[in-house]
């Protein structure tokens, strides 16, 4: 939306006619009108983004964490163990609306994403970027692999970034104008990112010392800021009595994540690296030149706190051991302060040139991580490893639907599915009610907390484990099958074995909290959450 004359004289505060009751800080920016916004080829460039996101959205198949959020958001509550509420509660409303369109379920993720290309020109304007440092701010969110690759799922990660980038849009705005109205906005998208993960948590902690070490100090002193935090951890207060309730299973996941990121991805050595890598090519040079800006250029030293945060935010989930795109919200900054430094140089047809292709570039690689591919290539063992998780799950629920009709019928009747993992009882629950199959259960994660067996005698087909673990829990243990899947992709469920168990141990009342897990390798971690 184009600024109002109110936007562009910061010293009005409250309407025409009334003086502004505060004198503006030495360190605020210098006032003046913003440049003209780029407003019809961002659009464009967003449309792109969002259309290319949505023709792609159904190519393969679910998620596993889709897959899981479907399930809980059929169990409404006001917490669960590995996230806020909102988005199950949201992918639940969409499933049912839709009637199970893969599309519409990620529509969410489309507009996300494309409304975060929008809000990087956004501040690559307030700023003072021109139309040129607009487009190149713009067009590096959209050809960013991570931008796309989240924008192509609706999880946390997705909206959690949009939501850091608008932040960060109306910080910079704040810092220009001090509207202490923007201070409003600012909690509630607070509000609605606590609902969605708790990883924003850590954001404001570093923000708010960033502020303190560099200013602007104004900021700590206006009540509206306090006044809209109380309010948002006021929203937060019922998944935080949830999660007290069940022995804070949120924090047992940080621990798990860690242990994940350490031993599977490369851990430390590989975090700065990635977070490069999903910066992509054009992204992670104007990453590291916007970072340098803010840190120690004299005409952005009033967002200097925002260069403090991402690299105060990088260190610590360089320490913890966390996933290197838990910082992709604040590239777009970033960014934005790179495309308004290089904006002084004299624009001429070979610099031109040099900018657009390495965009090109970068727009023909992070492409490449949607699903514009045939199936089978994800078969080779290069294939994209989180593409590779979005397929096979029909041919999961197949597997297990074999074993299921082997059993007599007396047994088959009364029969439990349970999974070693939340993925696996998330396709049989999508899947499995066509092919005649009970709802599963399964003691991974989140999925231990929505229901557990009643307690009654019956055979278990279980899926995953080996016969060690399970024989903790049953007399017999027979293998009766094997997941595989048409494609023949080599994803984490392939060759899981189906088992079929007899002989409960102990009532379910007793065995059910044995058979909570965080780990995905069931054998590795059973203890009670």
């Amino acid at each position: 939306m184009a600024p109002t004359a109110r936007d562009e004289a910061p010293h009005r505060e409250g309407g025409p006619g009334r003086a502004a009751a505060r004198p503006r800080s030495p360190a605020a920016p210098p006032e003046g009108p913003l440049p003209p916004l780029a407003l019809l080829p961002v659009a464009v460039l967003a449309c792109a983004t969002a259309a290319l996101l949505l023709l792609t959205a159904d190519r393969f198949g679910y998620f596993s964490d889709e897959l899981y959020f479907l399930v809980a958001g059929r169990h409404p509550a006001w917490g669960y163990a590995d996230q806020p509420p909102l988005l199950p509660l949201l992918a639940h409303a969409i499933d049912t609306a839709s009637h199970g369109s893969l599309v519409w379920l990620r529509a969410p993720a489309a507009a996300a994403t494309a409304l975060g290309v929008l809000t990087a020109a956004l501040i690559a304007r307030e700023l003072g970027g021109r139309r040129p440092a607009q487009l190149a701010t713009a067009g590096a969110y959209a050809v960013s692999p991570v931008m796309l690759q989240m924008g192509h799922l609706l999880i946390t990660a997705t909206l959690d970034i949009f939501l850091t980038t608008f932040t960060t849009w109306l910080l910079v705005r704040w810092v220009r104008t001090r509207r202490d109205r923007l201070l409003v906005l600012i909690g509630l998208t607070a509000a609605v990112s606590l609902q969605i993960k708790f990883l924003g948590a850590a954001f404001w902690a570093v923000l708010l010392v960033a502020v303190v070490l560099a200013g602007p100090r104004d900021l700590l002193r206006r009540p509206l800021l306090w006044a809209s935090a109380v309010g948002a951890l006021l929203t937060a207060v019922p998944g935080l009595l949830w999660q007290a309730r069940n022995d804070w299973p949120q924090l047992a996941m940080t621990k798990v994540i860690s242990q994940e990121v350490a031993a599977e991805e490369g851990g430390q050595a590989r975090f700065l690296p990635t977070v490069l890598t999903t910066a992509g090519l054009v992204g992670a040079v104007l990453l590291c030149y916007g970072l340098w800006r803010l840190l120690s250029a004299r005409e952005v030293r009033p967002y200097r706190f925002i260069g403090l945060t991402f690299a105060g935010l990088c260190a610590v989930y360089l320490v913890v051991h966390g996933r290197p795109y838990y910082v992709a919200g604040l590239f777009a900054v970033l960014w934005a302060a790179a495309a308004t430094g290089l904006q002084r140089l004299r624009p001429t047809r070979p610099r031109a040139w040099a900018a657009v292709v390495p965009y090109v570039a970068s727009a023909a690689l992070a492409v490449q991580l949607l699903p514009i591919y045939p199936v089978q290539r994800l078969a080779e063992p290069k294939g994209d490893g989180l593409a590779k998780e979005s397929v096979g799950w029909p041919d999961l629920a197949a597997s297990v639907a074999r074993v299921y009709r082997e059993l007599p019928a007396d047994k088959r009747r009364r029969a439990l599915l349970i999974t070693d993992r939340y993925d696996q009882a998330g396709a049989l629950d999508r899947y499995g009610p066509a092919l005649g199959l009970p709802r599963p259960y399964s003691g991974h994660r989140g999925y231990w907390y929505l229901r557990r067996p009643a307690d009654d005698t019956a055979p278990v087909v279980f899926v995953g484990g080996d016969a060690r673990y399970l024989r903790q829990f049953f007399t017999s243990v027979r293998k009766r099958g094997t997941v595989t899947n048409r494609h023949d992709v080599r994803n984490l469920n392939w060759g899981a074995p189906i088992w079929v168990c007899e002989g409960e141990r102990r009532p379910w009342r007793t065995l059910w909290p044995r058979f909570s897990h965080l780990n995905a390798d069931s054998a590795s971690d059973s203890s009670q959450p």
